[in-house]
């Protein structure tokens, strides 16, 4: 780490425990219709990977430090704003190695470009953006929201066909609140549990925005959606549900995909893809979820762990895709889980363990890793491995 790095760790450490503090201390006092809320979270990534030639085998490692603001403004009894970002530092290997890195970091999908890089250095620099930033207006049976938002209509807890808005990646360690999409949702609660959505996202081009509309109700005990709407050039559809077998939770989702013109993208095969889950907490509070994914465009020639990204259209990386994930609490400070993908077509394995460790209130320590073992054929042969530690401050 150079001199320039260790000069500007300190310096962005501090100004972000000046805003905790504030906001732990107590800062909606004679602000009652403000809320403030976050985390700052540091942990040093270990990554090894074997890259194509010239590079080859190597190890990298990286250091991160990242603080999120929640800011919740009401302004009337029916009418709400809500800002939520992230700031995050990024230090070491990767961003002096790959020159395109920090663009990477530094791009925004979203109808307004919110991307922000603050400092750029040989090998650090420091990027702000927000991943919620809408206003919502709550009366009665309607609710409205504009703006950058999660518009989250997955139902299982490991992969979401549903989500046409705003995909996530379970392979993502360090972004639990999943991102978000500049969007317009209309949502109506009606009689007996069933409720319509409409939701709009445009984009800056129009053929790639998304518009869809989500009916759900009540049928036999279970909650179902159907959905159909405009993604990208496609027409999609789908069926999502939910409900209660003796005791484990049963979800499914399925989502149908079709081009609807023969233009550049003509040639993509039409696609189906379905999930089913099952969820189950035993007497001992062990914690089960298993999951199985068809997804009739998923497969890649090659694979490089944190270097791929999904859509909604096609959210794996395989055509079948197996998952399990065990979660348990050892005591009321230590929580342990294991996760595992399995990759029938590709002959490969996924494997993540985590502990993570309350050391005091609002205080938390997390290790966890992500290992791939495949096949020579596999393209997870070459995926790459991440072990990393992180230490988070809520507020």
């Amino acid at each position: 780490m150079n001199q320039k790095l260790k000069k500007a760790v300190p310096s962005f450490i501090a100004t972000w425990l000046v805003i905790a503090g504030l906001s732990a201390q107590g800062y909606g006092q004679g602000f009652d219709d403000l809320r403030i809320s976050g985390y700052v979270q540091g942990n040093p990534v270990r990554i090894a990977a074997e890259m194509p030639e010239p590079i080859g085998d190597e190890t990298w490692m990286e250091y991160r430090l990242q603080n999120r603001l929640n800011v919740r403004y009401s302004a009337t009894s029916n009418l709400t704003f809500h800002w939520q970002m992230r700031t995050r530092f990024f230090g070491g290997d990767l961003v002096q190695d790959f020159p395109g890195y920090a663009d990477a970091i530094d791009r925004d999908d979203g109808l307004v470009n919110l991307s922000w890089m603050i400092t750029e250095q040989d090998n650090w620099f420091l990027h702000y953006i927000p991943d919620r930033l809408y206003a919502e207006w709550d009366r009665g049976d309607w609710n409205v929201r504009l703006g950058r938002q999660r518009v989250n209509w997955g139902v299982n807890m490991i992969t979401n066909p549903n989500d046409i808005f705003n995909i996530y990646s379970f392979y993502d360690f360090d972004y639990p609140e999943r991102p978000g999409s500049d969007a317009i949702r209309i949502q109506r609660h009606l009689r007996f549990g069933s409720h319509v959505e409409i939701a709009v996202n445009p984009a800056r081009d129009p053929e790639n925005s998304v518009a869809a509309a989500l009916y759900a109700f009540r049928a036999r005990g279970y909650d179902v959606q159907v959905i159909s709407g405009y993604f990208r050039e496609r027409f999609t559809s789908g069926l999502g549900w939910a409900g209660d077998f003796r005791g484990a939770g049963i979800k499914g989702e399925t989502m149908f995909y079709a081009d609807l013109d023969d233009g550049e993208d003509g040639d993509r095969e039409t696609n189906f893809i379905a999930s089913a889950s099952m969820d189950y907490m035993f007497a001992n509070s062990l914690f089960l979820v298993a999951e199985f994914l068809y997804n009739h465009e998923g497969g890649r020639d090659q694979f490089l762990l944190m270097a791929e990204e999904l859509t909604p259209d096609n959210p794996s990386f395989s055509r079948y895709q197996v998952t399990s994930q065990l979660t348990y609490p050892f005591n009321p400070i230590l929580n342990g889980s294991i996760a595992g993908i399995y990759y029938p077509d590709e002959e490969a394995v996924f494997f993540s363990p985590s502990m993570t460790w309350s050391v005091m209130q609002d205080l938390d320590l997390q290790v966890l890793a992500q290992f791939f073992t495949g096949s020579d054929d596999s393209a997870f042969a070459n995926a790459g491995n991440v072990i990393t530690a992180s230490l988070k401050y809520n507020f």
